[in-house]
């Protein structure tokens, strides 16, 4: 419990500092250099740029600032004609914040805009400065967040790999409980692995945000500049990771169906199983380095192509309904992960032996994307 604190410390460390830095300096360019006696909403704003993850701070800002222009602008303008009170406080927040749903939708923007509407409603006189000081404020204390991130940047590639380990241990886990559940008859396990495979899909978002929040930050970051290439790589891994996972979530199903209605588990479907979780292990551990480095994946992709060689045309042909569905989930998820190791669609395919007699070239999986 202890340790996992330390490491959930550890991995926010950087985000604590740079809104610790941005608070600070944005309160200091407020007062020193604007003028302003109190700008307690340009700390604020800082800090709710920057979070405590990568996130989209860019949109962020911006939603911030228009937010906080939005919420002044209803406030002003509606305060001033009927004046304050509990149902001029309620009109105020209903309007600003139904014109920032309609406008954009975003959280950030339509909560800013119900808040600065409050504000204005409750503590800034009609049509002083204030609301304008506090615009003012949330624009130094979003372009302070925008600054620190540039200068104190986070690595986004170490991040996203870390996520990319995490799913493809997860998956290994899952793998090699089939593996043991087909091998043993042990229906527990089959439900384990099933349980263990559906459990990767927040970490695959939670990638996803991660490969977002990198490209952003190496955009404006000019010490992640280098980091574009890398972002693309892992970027281009995305999609046939979840592919993968989503196949195994299915392979897993269709096992413990097989378990239960007793078709016969061809031997061999163990082994390649045991054998993709070797090599699973493989990729896990290239991918989880820390070296700044792009990774060597040559292993895990030899390892995998032998996986896809076992892989004979008769597998399963003597097993049922739910077997044969196994064996296509095993064949396309080591596609997939052949993918993730940095093969095309086409080389992944075609290591795998052939169940028809003549089969066709797919089409390359990115011009799918754009069709």
């Amino acid at each position: 419990m202890l340790r996992a604190r330390v490491l959930r410390m550890r991995a926010s460390a950087l985000a604590v500092l740079q809104c610790s830095v941005a608070a600070s300096l944005a309160w200091f360019i407020a007062t020193e250099v604007v003028g302003h006696p109190r700008p307690f909403f340009a700390p604020i704003a800082a800090v709710v740029c920057l979070g405590v993850s990568l996130g989209a701070r860019l949109r962020r800002s911006v939603e911030l600032v228009a937010g906080v222009s939005l919420g002044i602008l209803v406030g002003d303008l509606l305060i001033s004609q009927i004046g304050s009170g509990s149902w001029q406080i309620g009109l105020v927040v209903l309007l600003a914040m139904s014109t920032a749903v309609l406008l954009d939708g975003g959280a950030v923007f339509t909560l800013q805009a119900g808040s600065s509407a409050v504000l204005v409603a409750t503590l800034l006189p009609p049509g002083g400065s204030a609301g304008i000081n506090r615009f003012v404020d949330a624009l130094v204390g979003g372009a302070v967040g925008i600054a620190v991130i540039a200068l104190i940047p986070a690595d986004p590639v170490r991040a996203a790999r870390r996520e990319v380990a995490g799913v493809l241990g997860t998956l290994g886990t899952s793998v090699r409980a089939i593996a043991a559940g087909l091998d043993g008859g042990d229906e527990e396990k089959l439900v384990s692995a099933l349980v263990t495979a559906r459990g990767t899909q927040g970490s695959i978002d939670a990638l996803r945000g991660d490969l977002a929040a990198g490209r952003e930050l190496a955009r404006i970051a000019p010490l992640r500049w280098h980091s574009r290439t890398r972002l693309t790589r892992l970027i281009a891994i995305a999609n046939p990771l979840d592919n993968a996972a989503r196949n195994l979530r299915v392979l897993a199903r269709r096992s413990l169906s097989a378990e239960r209605d007793g078709e016969r588990i061809d031997p061999r479907i163990v082994t390649q199983l045991e054998r993709l979780g070797d090599a699973m292990d493989t990729l896990r551990r290239v991918m989880d380095s820390t070296r700044d480095q792009p990774p060597d994946l040559g292993q895990a992709a030899l390892q995998l192509r032998q996986v896809a060689a076992g892989m004979a045309s008769d597998l399963g042909n003597d097993g049922g309904l739910s077997v044969k569905v196994v064996v296509g989930q095993l064949r396309s998820t080591v596609v997939d992960l052949l993918q993730v190791a940095g093969a095309s669609r086409v080389s992944a395919l075609a290591s795998l032996p052939p169940t028809v007699r003549r089969p066709a070239v797919p089409p390359d999986v990115e011009e799918l994307d754009h069709q």
